[in-house]
C-alpha cells in the first residue's frame, strides 16, 4: 500500500522495510548529531522529509479503517467551524495537519460534501500560514470530490508538500513543518483509538502499539523548538502521551533481508519482524491521553 505524505490529506510513498529501518536510523543520528552540538539548529528539511517516510500514513490508516467495516462517523472530525479558533501561526500549522487528516478520512469513505468543508478548512490554514500559494485548490477540489482520482490528488498533495517544507525551511519556519507532521499524526492516532474501541481489531491495537517509536522521534523533533512557549505546552502533553505508551512493549527480531522480485522490479526485501506487547488497559490509556492531547490542540 503506498505510504502517503501526511501535510495535505497523505504522506510519501510506502517502501519496503529495509528502506524504513534505514530512514528511521538516519533520523535518530542526524538528530543525534544536531543534538550534540552547542546551539541546536532548526532541523533540515533532510531530517523532515526523512521523518515524513517513517511515520504512519493517514491515508492508510483511513483504508484500513474503512476496510474493517467501519462506518464513516462524521462526529470523530475536528469540526470545520472551529477554524475560526485558530488565529496564531502554531494554531494553524498544527490544525493544518489535523484538517488533512480528517479530509483524508472524508475522501477515503467518499463523502464528497465533508470532503469539500474539509479542503476548505485546509485552505483557510495554510492561507494563514501564508502558504496558499503552492495549492491549485481548483484542481484539488476536483479530484477530492471523485475518489477514482485519488492517484492524481495524492500526487498533487506530496508535491506540495515538498515545496512547502522547502519554502518553510528557507523562511526560518521549519518549525512550522514538524508542527503540520504533529498535528496530522495526533490526529491519525486519535481516528485509529477511536475504532478500536468501536471495533476491537488486534491488527488496529497494534497499530496504536507500534506509534510508540514514532512519538520518541517526533519528541526528539520538536525538543529543537522548545524555546517556543507553545511548543514547550505541546511537548509536556505528549510527554503524558509518551508515559502511557511507556508500558507497551517493542520487541524487534532481525532476520536476514532477501533479494525478491516485486513488480519485475529486485528489492531488497526486509525479513524483520516487530512483537508488540500490551494490555487492554494499555490502549485504553494511550487512548485517554490522546483525546487529552488532541482536545488542547483543536479547542
Amino acid at each position: 500500500m503506498k505510504k502517503l505524505l501526511i501535510g495535505f490529506v497523505a504522506l510519501t510513498l510506502l517502501s519496503c522495510e529495509s528502506e524504513k529501518s534505514r530512514r528511521d536510523k538516519f533520523v535518530a543520528d542526524s538528530i543525534a548529531k544536531a543534538n550534540a552540538l552547542p546551539k541546536a539548529p532548526a532541523v533540515s528539511k533532510e531530517v523532515v522529509n526523512e521523518f515524513i517516510q517513517s511515520i504512519p500514513s493517514p491515508i492508510e490508516i483511513s483504508v484500513l479503517i474503512k476496510e474493517q467495516g467501519a462506518k464513516y462517523d462524521s462526529k470523530l472530525l475536528n469540526p470545520t467551524a472551529s477554524q475560526g479558533n485558530y488565529n496564531t501561526s502554531f494554531r494553524q500549522a498544527v490544525n493544518l495537519g489535523v484538517y488533512s487528516t480528517d479530509l483524508g478520512y472524508a475522501n477515503i469513505y467518499d463523502q464528497k460534501q465533508d470532503a469539500i468543508k474539509y479542503l476548505d478548512a485546509v485552505t483557510g490554514m495554510a492561507n494563514g500560514l501564508n502558504i496558499g500559494q503552492f495549492f491549485d485548490f481548483s484542481t484539488i477540489k476536483r479530484l477530492a470530490t471523485n475518489s477514482s482520482n485519488l492517484d492524481s490528488l495524492l500526487l498533487i498533495t506530496t508535491q506540495n508538500f515538498e515545496k512547502i517544507n522547502s519554502y518553510l525551511q528557507d523562511q526560518n519556519r521549519s518549525n512550522q513543518s514538524v508542527l503540520i507532521l504533529t498535528g496530522g499524526w495526533v490526529e491519525s492516532l486519535y481516528l485509529t483509538c477511536e475504532v478500536v474501541k468501536k471495533n476491537p481489531s488486534q491488527q488496529f491495537k497494534e497499530r496504536v502499539g507500534e506509534q510508540k517509536v514514532i512519538l520518541d522521534q517526533l519528541l526528539l523533533l520538536l525538543d529543537f523548538y522548545k524555546d517556543d512557549a507553545n511548543v514547550q505546552g505541546l511537548i509536556n502533553d505528549l510527554n503524558n502521551l509518551k508515559a502511557q505508551f511507556d508500558a507497551v512493549k517493542v520487541t524487534r527480531e532481525y532476520k536476514e533481508s532477501k533479494m525478491e522480485e516485486i513488480n519485475g522490479i529486485p528489492t531488497i526485501v526486509d525479513k524483520s519482524t516487530s512483537r508488540i506487547d500490551f494490555t487492554e488497559k494499555d490502549i485504553d490509556n494511550i487512548r485517554n491521553a490522546t483525546i487529552a492531547v488532541r482536545d488542547k490542540i483543536i479547542k
